[in-house]
């Protein structure tokens, strides 16, 4: 009941930001079978990190050392939520989205991006701007997805006391991870964010492995 209310807030949050919130880019889930049902992630044992972020953390170090001790799950409240409502929506907004190829002429290019990028550039402004509001690092996670077309996709997950909610380029709303329709394979451990660690059951894994540079919408 506490996540339905939890859900209705963030719809009518949405809505007085945006008049389109609530109707923009709202897609069936078409992963039943392999969504995991449940409000926060679980994870299945270390994987490799994408390229793209490797590269990124080699020339920009500063950025990828979490120096806080405790690791904690942000509580929602009117304020943070509307916090999230907001950035999203900005990065969204200011962003025109590109793809590597198109900007850089070579795939996996993870940077901040000025005027256009693809989805890791609008996860990495989204995480950095929340950052620079006081939000811990630790409740601040990278992903990676399949998205509903089975493609490589970026978001930031968002470690809350209610759940993992997600913030998308493909749209405004801010949603429970488990009402995306998206299949979940890796993201940045809470616990450093060099690690990552795998979102697919082990029995899964032959099916949902693949390269992180189909990761650059």
């Amino acid at each position: 009941m506490r996540h339905f209310l939890l859900g209705m807030a963030l719809l009518m949050f949405a809505s007085s930001y945006s008049a389109k919130a609530t109707t923009d880019h709202v897609i069936p889930v078409t992963h039943t079978a392999t969504v995991q049902k449940a409000y926060y992630m679980q994870a299945f044992g270390q994987t490799l990190p994408p390229i793209g972020y490797v590269t990124f953390c080699r020339e920009n170090r500063g950025e990828c050392t979490d120096r806080s001790v405790k690791r904690f799950r942000v509580r929602l409240s009117e304020r943070s939520i509307g916090e999230l409502i907001r950035v999203n929506e900005m990065v969204n907004q200011s962003i025109a989205p590109m793809s590597d190829m198109e900007l850089y002429g070579q795939p996996e290019v993870w940077t901040y991006p000025a005027s256009s990028g693809d989805c890791e550039d609008y996860v990495l402004l989204k995480r950095k701007m929340l950052m620079q509001r006081g939000w811990p690092q630790s409740a601040l996670l990278i992903t990676v997805v399949r998205d509903e077309n089975n493609e490589g996709h970026a978001v930031l997950t968002v470690r809350t006391d209610k759940g993992d909610y997600i913030l998308d380029n493909k749209q405004s709303q801010i949603r429970l991870w488990t009402d995306t329709p998206y299949v979940y394979v890796k993201r940045q451990s809470e616990r450093n964010p060099l690690v990552w660690i795998s979102l697919v059951p082990p029995s899964q894994l032959p099916q949902t492995q693949f390269s992180a540079s189909q990761s650059n919408r």
